[in-house]
């Protein structure tokens, strides 16, 4: 408030054209008790309480007066000679377990939209154009990204390294979570029952149960399964509680194994391998790693820290259901390849691949395209997948049905985010919509490589676990593979 406006306001409280009236006689007071505020110890206590707070304030001030003094005195005397003083932080000491500062961010391709062409360069005296395929999941094909030497090149080391049966198992740690958590049938059966319907359609169990022991079910399989066992009575496809009582935890198990299991039946019908991109690797496996840095614009410590190439081929009917590479990451949930950094003992673990690069090493003759069922779909829902006993999951039967399909073409790659952004520059939600799967191959042989990049979600794990590998002794100029502000030189790699 301003003076003008507190002399208004004075002059508004008497009347108008009259002076201030006089102050009363003392007569005129009102009346105090000895007990009420007006009397002379309270005001005696009042401003001995006030003139003891104006003095502590008083003192407090020469304090701050005095301190600020002495840390001058000292900045000066630290200050180098020669005329100008400079001005030094303090140092603080390293905490115990560092918090790393969010200074690193993961860059992102810009997808446009579905078709959009952008030109990328990742060779010397070379342009690659890069197409938009879709954005949910940001998906891209560049034709020409590896040579059809490189492409030999790669299956000759694989060939020479040896390929394994890619058979999927239980994730390690499931069984004995199940048994520690002591599930009862009722349990169990609410789990399963998504809509709450009191009865567990085909679908729902299917959703959940899928994958056992790397066998891939089918609605007819169900079905036969539940004759086997007796356990659907009425034969309408559904389970009530009191028919799913009568099956034990490991019936489905005990019945595929009685009754054997094909090659077509598996999740998974291939066979694949590792090949080592660090130092000492083949010339070819290093450029395809420096050429994938440069796609994906990611800090090369991120890219040299992921898991190495796997090369897998497919025979005529190998196939690989849909799927997703990562799997949603919570507080209970550890990435693979921080586990040791993250010190958890948590039961759940997925692999936390932020990135797949896909590269076909050779075009098939028939079958073999990379499905993306539900790609660029307006929603998502897992149980919606299976409708009417037609399975988008299933790559052997229904791959035609897919939003979206990539045919296989000799030096081709294709990529994908498989989570999305936290808007703050780092690993956001898994993207549901990544999910793919290679569709049955009816004519030839398909030959591919994934290239994963693992990321955290949790930055300070990723940190710790960069900051940890970064001080092993196998190679001694790689020092400082941490995500904190000390990074000097971007381009350091250190390999597993």
């Amino acid at each position: 408030m301003t003076d003008n406006q507190e002399n208004t306001d004075a002059e508004d409280a008497s009347p108008s054209g009259s002076p201030t009236s006089p102050p009363r006689p003392p007569s005129d007071r009102l009346p105090c008790h000895k007990s009420s505020v007006c009397s002379r110890s309270y005001f005696v206590v009042v401003m001995v309480f006030f003139h003891v707070y104006i003095i502590n304030v008083i003192a407090l001030l020469f304090y701050v007066h005095y301190s600020s003094g002495q840390e001058d005195a000292s900045r000066s005397s630290d200050a180098p000679s020669g005329g100008q003083h400079q001005r030094s932080e303090p140092r603080r000491p390293p905490p115990s377990k560092p918090d790393f500062i969010r200074d690193v961010s993961l860059t992102r391709v810009e997808g446009i939209r579905v078709g959009h062409v952008q030109q990328v360069a990742l060779v010397p005296g070379k342009v690659h154009e890069m197409r938009t395929l879709s954005l949910k999941p940001l998906l891209f094909e560049i034709p020409g990204f590896l040579s059809e030497d490189e492409c030999r090149v790669v299956m000759q080391l694989a060939q020479l390294k040896g390929l394994m049966e890619s058979q999927l198992m239980v994730q390690e740690g499931q069984e004995e979570l199940a048994k520690e958590l002591d599930l009862s049938p009722e349990e169990i059966f609410n789990l399963l029952d998504i809509n709450q319907d009191g009865q567990l359609q085909l679908h729902e169990v299917l959703t959940h149960s899928r994958v056992r022991d790397g066998i891939w079910l089918t609605p007819e399989n169900l079905r036969e399964i539940y004759d086997g066992l007796k356990a659907d009575k009425d034969g309408d496809g559904l389970l009530s509680l009191q028919e799913f009582r009568l099956l034990s935890s490991d019936a489905f198990q005990r019945f595929l194994l009685q009754r054997g299991v094909k090659r077509s039946q598996l999740v998974r019908n291939s066979r694949h391998t590792w090949l080592y991109q660090g130092k000492g690797a083949h010339q070819v496996l290093q450029k395809i790693k420096e050429r994938v840095t440069r796609l994906t614009r990611l800090p090369s410590a991120l890219v040299d820290l992921s898991e190495p190439l796997q090369v897998v081929r497919y025979e005529e009917g190998g196939h690989y259901h849909a799927h997703h590479d990562s799997g949603p990451v919570y507080p209970e949930t550890a990435c693979t390849h921080t586990r040791l950094a993250a010190n958890t003992s948590t039961p759940f673990e997925t692999s936390c691949r932020y990135i797949t690069v896909l590269f076909y090493l050779n075009s098939v003759d028939g079958g073999g395209e990379t499905a993306f069922p539900v790609a660029d779909n307006r929603t998502y829902d897992e149980v919606c997948l299976i409708q009417n006993d037609v399975d988008l999951m299933d790559t052997r039967r229904n791959c035609d049905k897919s939003n979206l399909r990539v045919k296989p073409t000799k030096g081709m790659a294709v990529f994908w985010y498989n989570y999305l952004s936290d808007g703050r520059g780092w690993v956001g939600e898994q993207d549901e919509y990544a999910l793919h799967g290679g569709c049955v191959v009816t004519s030839g042989t398909k030959w591919v490589a994934n290239k994963w990049i693992n990321v955290d979600p949790d930055y300070q794990r990723q940190a710790r676990y960069q900051q940890l590998v970064s001080h092993l002794p196998d190679d001694e100029n790689d020092d400082d593979l941490t995500l904190n502000a000390d990074i000097q030189n971007p381009s350091i790699h250190q390999d597993l």
